[in-house]
Order: structure tokens, then C-alpha cells, then sequence
């Protein structure tokens, strides 16, 4: 049983963060903010997949106007992504952003920091303090000889203490590198030593199936030893692909049911249907869904029968031929063609 560590909670728009709230799940957009049909497009389609939280690039005015605009258009709360400029922060708040991303150490100093916090604090919003090892300050990396988990870890110490200077608390903080272990050595550091609400990642992953590899090692390391509040799972992929993994990183632990749990087999000599094609147009209509039902797609009788009695609903194959299972009982046989149409609105009749 994983036991959460508790930490402080904070909002995001509408989404709790932290405290006893469910680990959320967020993504970041790569279209251009400023295009607000295109990035207004896929928000929405990161929200059909159960995206609950957005960072967007704000490298310029026109994507911090931008916000006020996508705002209208879409549900899940909007974090504005800042680097270097604090003016943008200000801006990005102005337009209606629901929280900030920034690296204090590239925005300029502490009176530029300050006017940030005033900002969050005239609107009420909270602020992800990101420590990142591929943009640690020169004093950090001098004395660590490198950008080390100890040198990130005190880098982040070291921001929570002008943030308290400011008496402002309202913040989660994030504390990434590309490699797997010194992340999951930096987060385990970084719980020791507080208790503001973690969001967990391994960043700049690579495409998609190492970034998935990395990221659920990174991630589920965290997650099973009760450390993270929050995650992004960082992609070179389609951001959709992002929210999957990670919901299914937290259905992997038992920590969250996000829609259906399919268990397939990786086929042998033996199976004799067409289980990668079943498999792929049976998660491509249940993608959307939200309820959390076991669904087996096994592709013989050797251990078919077995997972398909323990699922929900499930499919054991034959010779060209599938044996319907529902609840662990035995309904049906199903010639091969006919197998996606009948376990499909099987499990409509569920949703």
C-alpha cells in the first residue's frame, strides 16, 4: 500500500493541488499560444482525454494577451509558462492565467521576483517554483561541480527562502533533470526538507517510447514511495499522448482508476486472430471514457480464460473465433470479424 506524503494544498484554477487531493495530471501545449485556434483546438483535445491542467509558452506579449482569449474557450485551468521576461508574468495574470511556471534564477533579480509575487498575490494565484539542472545557477554549479540532485535540492531551498521573504507560500515546486536517477535522488532530498506540494517529472524525455520508459521509471519511483502532487509526463510526442501515460502511470500503482484498464496479451504461436488489431480499435473508441472497467483481450486458451474471468468484461480467442466473457461467465462465441462490434457495445452497455 503507498502511503502519500502529506503536503500543503494549493489551487490551480478549480484543481487542488497537494494536501489529500488526487495526484494530478497536466501537459503543456506546443502550438504557438499567440494562434489561439489552434492552441484553443488542442486544449480541447487534451481536456476529452482527462488533461487537468495546461502550461502554455509565453515567450512574448501576443501569447500573453493571448490568454484572455483562450481562457473563454476552454475548462481546465491555464498555468503561463515565463522565462526571462518578468513582464510577461504580469501580463500572462493580467489576461486571466490561472497560475505562472517560472525559474527565478532567469528572471532578472529580486525586485523583478518581487513584482511577480505582488502580481500572484493582487490575484490570488499560485506559482510553480521550477528548478531545472540544465539551468542552474553559476554559484550552484561551482560549488557542486556540476549540476548534482544536492545542488538542485539547494537551489530549491534557496528559492523557497526569498518566496518566504515575500510572505508568500502559495507555491508547488518542481525539481527536474533528464536523468532518471538524479531526479529521483533530487525529489527524495526535496520531500525531506519540505512540505510544499511537489510536481513530479523527468523533463526533456526524448519521443515517445524512451520518454514513456524514463518517465514511468522517474515518475512510479516517486509515486510508490508517496512523493508527488502533481505530474507531467514530457513527451517529443503529441501532448495527448502525455496525459495518457501519466493516467496510466497512476493506474499502473493503484493510485488512480482513469478510464478502462486493458489487459492484453503479447501474442505467441498460438494465437490464432487478429489481437494487435482488435486490441488498437477497441482502445481507440474507449480512449474518451472515463469508467473504470478491466477489460481483458487475451489471444489463446492458455491464459485467456483465466484473465477474462477476472475482468469486467473480456475476450479469450481462438481459431478465429473469440469466447465472450462477462463477470467470469462464459456468454458467447464470436466469429473473429465480429469480435471489435460485439465487445464494443458490450462495453457501452457499461458506460
Amino acid at each position: 500500500m503507498i502511503i502519500r506524503k502529506k503536503t500543503r494544498e494549493i489551487s490551480v484554477g478549480m484543481v487542488k493541488i497537494g494536501g489529500m487531493a488526487p495526484v494530478a495530471v497536466q501537459s503543456m501545449t506546443n502550438t504557438f499560444t499567440m494562434d489561439i485556434e489552434s492552441t484553443v483546438s488542442q486544449i480541447k483535445r487534451l481536456e476529452k482525454c482527462g488533461c487537468e491542467i495546461v502550461r502554455v509558452a509565453v515567450p512574448d506579449k501576443e501569447s500573453a494577451a493571448a490568454i484572455a482569449d483562450i481562457k473563454k474557450r476552454v475548462l481546465i485551468p491555464i498555468i503561463a509558462d515565463i522565462h526571462f521576461d518578468f513582464r510577461l508574468a504580469l501580463a500572462s495574470v493580467k489576461a486571466g492565467a490561472d497560475a505562472l511556471r517560472i525559474n527565478p534564477g532567469n528572471i532578472g533579480g529580486r525586485e523583478k521576483l518581487k513584482a511577480i509575487i505582488n502580481c500572484a498575490k493582487d490575484h490570488d494565484i499560485s506559482i510553480r517554483v521550477g528548478v531545472n539542472a540544465g539551468s542552474l545557477e553559476k554559484a550552484m554549479l561551482q560549488k557542486y561541480n556540476g549540476a548534482s540532485a544536492q545542488a538542485m535540492v539547494e537551489s530549491a531551498l534557496r528559492q523557497i527562502d526569498i518566496f518566504d521573504s515575500f510572505n508568500f507560500s502559495n507555491i508547488k515546486l518542481s525539481i527536474k533533470a533528464s536523468d532518471v536517477q538524479k531526479t529521483i535522488e533530487a525529489y527524495r532530498l526535496l520531500s525531506l526538507r519540505t512540505d510544499f506540494p511537489l510536481h513530479v517529472g523527468v523533463t526533456e524525455t526524448g519521443s515517445l517510447i524512451p520518454g514513456i520508459v524514463k518517465s514511468s521509471l522517474g515518475i512510479g519511483t516517486l509515486l510508490a514511495e508517496g512523493i508527488g502532487d502533481t505530474i507531467r509526463v514530457s513527451l517529443t510526442s503529441d501532448p495527448e499522448d502525455e496525459v495518457r501515460a501519466g493516467f496510466e502511470i497512476l493506474k499502473a500503482l493503484g493510485i488512480r482508476q482513469h478510464g478502462p484498464d486493458i489487459i492484453s496479451c503479447p501474442t505467441c504461436g498460438r494465437c490464432k486472430i487478429d489481437l494487435f488489431d482488435i486490441v488498437e480499435q477497441v482502445e481507440k473508441v474507449l480512449l474518451p471514457s472515463t469508467l473504470p472497467l478491466k477489460i481483458a483481450i487475451m489471444g489463446c486458451v492458455v491464459n485467456g480464460p483465466g484473465e477474462a474471468r477476472e475482468a469486467d468484461i473480456g475476450i479469450a480467442g481462438g481459431d478465429g473465433v473469440g469466447v465472450l466473457f462477462k463477470k467470469g461467465k462464459i456468454v458467447k462465441k464470436i466469429p473473429q470479424e465480429k469480435i471489435v462490434e460485439v465487445l464494443i457495445e458490450e462495453i457501452r452497455a457499461f458506460m
